[in-house]
């Protein structure tokens, strides 16, 4: 069994879209302060234009916890 863990920022665009950025492995010690600080900052420094539209505001912040069990079907 794989276990992998990702940081997902969901942020807002200018042309009223949703767009998520994925960090993998995020820290085990990462807080809800550093999070928002950094979604903060990607607002702020308007880095990204996903399809066009800038980054305009912070919407959500989760980390999801994945276990993937794989099976040899070849008999």
């Amino acid at each position: 069994m794989e276990t992998t863990k990702k940081l997902i920022m969901s942020f807002l665009t200018s042309d009223d879209k949703k767009v998520s950025l994925s960090v993998d492995n995020p820290r085990e010690d990462i807080t809800e302060t550093e999070i928002k600080s950094a979604m903060d900052l990607v607002v702020e420094k308007n880095i990204f234009a996903p399809n066009g539209g800038n980054i305009v505001s912070t919407v959500e912040a989760k980390v999801v916890v994945t276990d993937t069990t794989e099976y040899d079907l070849m008999l």
